[in-house]
Formats: C-alpha cells, structure tokens, sequence
C-alpha cells in the first residue's frame, strides 16, 4: 500500500455562538448578552447592551424563546449583530486573504481599521512621520519617503494601471519588477534603488505588525547594496580648492563650509546647528568641538584647527543667533557644490566628501590611530572608520621611508649559519644480476 505523503488540507472554521453571563445578574434580574467569535481554534468575545431574562434562554438554540417583547428584542439583535459579523468577516477575508476572530471583533467595534491597500499604508506612514518632524525626525528624512511614495505611485500606475494595490497582492513578481523600473524607467544607481527597495519591506513589516499580512513576503529578499568606499578628494583637487580662490559670494561661501568640514568631519547636519556651546577649551589649553552627532546620537570630539577658526571669526559678524556659521538649506548646498565643482574642474563634487576628507587626508593619512579617528568623526563602530582608511601612494611611500630610517637607526642582528656539509649518497651494495 502506498501512502500519500500530501498535506492535508484543513478547512477554516468560522462560527458565532450566543450566551448570556448567568453569574453576573441585574436588579431587574436579567443577564447581558455576550457573542463569542470562533475562527481556526482562537476566540474572542463580544459584549452587547441587550440583557436577558433567564426564563426565556434557550442554550441549546442559542436564543430567546416565546415572543415576548424581551425575546424579540434579543432575537433581532442576535440577527442584526450576526449578520455584521459574517459581512466583516468576508470583506477581511477578501482584502487579506485570511482572517482572525481579533480582526473581527476590531471591525466590529470600529477600531484597529488599518489600511489594506500599499499605497494608502505608504501615505499613513508618512503622515506619522511628518508629525515627528523637529522631535526625532527630520525634513530631509520625510522628503525622502515622500520620493520613495511617488516613485511606488509612478510604478502602480504605469505596471497595473491603478491608483493603489491591495497589500496581499504583493510578491517576488512585484519586488522584482519595481527594481528593474527604478533601474530602467528612473535610471538611478545601484544606491538610490536600495533606498526605495528598502522602504518598500518596511511597508510590508509594518503591515504585518498591523495584522494586515500574515506574512512578510519580502523577509528573505535583500536589496543590493553597492560595497562602501571612501569618496574623498584626490590630493590635488584638494591642494587646489585651497589654494585658488572664487570671485562669486556664493561660492565662496560653499567653499568655505566644505572645508570646515574637510577639516573638522562634521557632517551638514551638525555643521549647520554648530553653536558656541559645542566649543569648549580642553585641560591643555587647545579648543575642541563636542557635539552629538544628529544622526546616530553618538559625540564627536574634533580639536578646532587653525584653518576651521578662522572660518568662524569670518563669519562672527553675521550671527543672528546661537548659531556659528549661516549655512543655507541642504538642497541650495548642494546646487552650490556643485558649481563648485565645476569651477575647479572635480566631478562629482558632494558636500559629503569633506566628511571624507577628513577621514583620510587629514588624519588616518597623518598618522592619527584609527581609534581616535573613529571617537573624532562620531561613528559606533570602528568598521565604519575603516572605509576611510585609505592607504595612498604617498602615505605607503612615506611610511617606508620612515621604516627604512628606523632600520638604519637599529638595524637587525642576525645569525647567519652557514647551511651543514651535505651528506654522502648512500650506495646500494646490491649487485645488478642480467637474466
């Protein structure tokens, strides 16, 4: 006899059982009418306003017996109350795929209505994020969603000429037709796909944790991610940026903030919110920067150098408030960063790159300990630090000719054996006998 190793296929059970709370009596010596929801072993309770005489239950049939006015009035809540119940339990069977006897009940007493469709869920998590904007979020942050929103809106209508998509829609097919859009129809790089792929599971996360989805279809699909590396400037571009001066205000502004950073490795975030109490004089006299970094609320100790000083004392006379230097809006930056770059003819000028500056021109190139760079740019995790570790020609060249004078300096003992006499072959005495 052959068995059959298929798995059984169990049906989905749904009922809806009626009882009154024969414990708890009233004055009036009735009892509440409660509704027990029942869907695949798990259950919850409903409680009605409807009360009971006693005499006039009936266990058995789950209603009120005689047609009294106490029983009608219980029987036609007992229909009107299920004929709800079977209408939620469709529509969410409908819309998710699956249902549960607490997502009933929810929709039942109107709370826990979340949304079911991607597009709709997107906008709820934006509107929350907006809310959160000057406490623990940012408009730059919030930009971002809402151009990952439209981006997802873009694809929705041009793939499945609709507005929105139910959310039990979403599968491999989906993910993987997104990405190609982002790649061919938005032409952006490897990065900014990962971005708007990513955002995209943290729809699907959250509708999972809203009950939404049973399941998250994308858990196991990780977006790819480009290997990090150091952006800095090449030597030269750098020398030069120093060197040559701008004859636009503007400009000269961009430049001026580019290499504060460059020389401190403030990121724009916490340049721009740079304020006089973020400078404080250590125990040996030099001034210094502390300041917790925005975006992952770890400190950063910076000494403040020449170069970034007077920076400061440039600008001391525009001060409007707390503020130590009047940098503009990120985006205008970036425009001027730009312009920047073409004037002293370097490709692809970000203001970000100052940040990498720092992390290697001006000190693990120096000779700074990794230890230190990490503690002076903010950053968790040393591994992160590492990315800016970029060993040039010049440091290699430098540092061994730094070896080679220590080698003469102490030069290196060493016993040099001369090798043993090699033994004698050993003969084999056996004689060589013809056949």
């Amino acid at each position: 006899m052959q068995l059959d190793n298929r798995p059984i296929k169990r049906r989905s059970t749904f009922a809806v059982l009626f009882y009154i709370n024969r414990t708890k009596v009233r004055k009036d010596g009735k009892c509440q009418l409660l509704c027990k929801i029942s869907i695949d072993a798990a259950s919850e309770q409903i409680g009605t306003k409807v009360a009971v005489d006693p005499a006039l239950w009936n266990p058995t049939t789950g209603r009120a017996d005689g047609k009294s006015r106490n029983a009608s009035e219980v029987n036609r809540a007992i229909d009107r109350l299920t004929e709800i119940i079977r209408s939620h339990y469709d529509r969410i069977r409908s819309d998710l795929g699956f249902v549960t006897a607490e997502a009933v009940k929810n929709a039942v007493k109107g709370i826990g209505q979340k949304p079911t469709m991607l597009l709709a869920l997107f906008r709820e998590h934006n509107e929350e994020f907006r809310k959160r904007v000057g406490i623990d979020r940012t408009k730059e942050t919030l930009a971002s969603y809402a151009n990952s929103y439209n981006h997802l809106a873009a694809f929705v209508r041009k793939e499945y000429a609709a507005e929105d998509i139910a959310l039990r829609s979403l599968d491999a097919t989906f993910y993987d037709a997104f990405d190609l859009f982002l790649r061919t129809e938005r032409c952006l790089g490897i990065k900014a796909v990962h971005e708007h792929l990513y955002r995209l599971k943290k729809m699907t996360r959250r509708a999972v944790g809203q009950g939404t989805l049973r399941c998250d279809p994308y858990r196991d699909l990780h977006p790819e991610l480009p290997k990090r590396k150091s952006r800095h400037l090449k030597s030269e571009d750098l020398e030069r940026l120093l060197a040559r001066q701008v004859a636009d205000p503007e400009l000269q502004r961009a430049r001026d903030w580019f290499i504060f950073s460059t020389f401190t490795g403030l990121a724009y975030a916490d340049l721009r919110r740079l304020s006089a109490r973020h400078i404080e004089r250590a125990e040996d006299g030099p001034l210094r920067i502390r300041i917790r970094r925005q975006k992952t609320g770890t400190e950063s100790v910076v000494p403040l150098l020449e170069l970034p000083r007077r920076i400061l004392e440039k600008y001391r006379a525009e001060r409007t408030d707390d503020r130590l230097l009047p940098v503009c809006s990120y985006s205008k930056l970036q425009r001027l960063i730009s312009r920047l770059g073409a004037f002293y003819g370097i490709e692809h000028l970000t203001f970000h790159k100052a940040r990498h500056n720092f992390g290697t021109h001006i000190t693990l190139s120096m000779g700074v300990p990794i230890e230190t760079v990490s503690r002076m740019m903010g950053h968790k995790r040393i591994v992160t630090t590492q990315i800016y570790a970029h060993v040039t020609d010049t440091k290699v060249d430098d540092d061994m000719r730094r070896l080679k004078s220590c080698m003469r300096e102490q030069p290196v003992e060493f016993c040099d054996e001369q090798p043993a006499e090699r033994p004698a072959p050993i003969r084999c005495s056996c004689r060589r006998t013809n056949n």
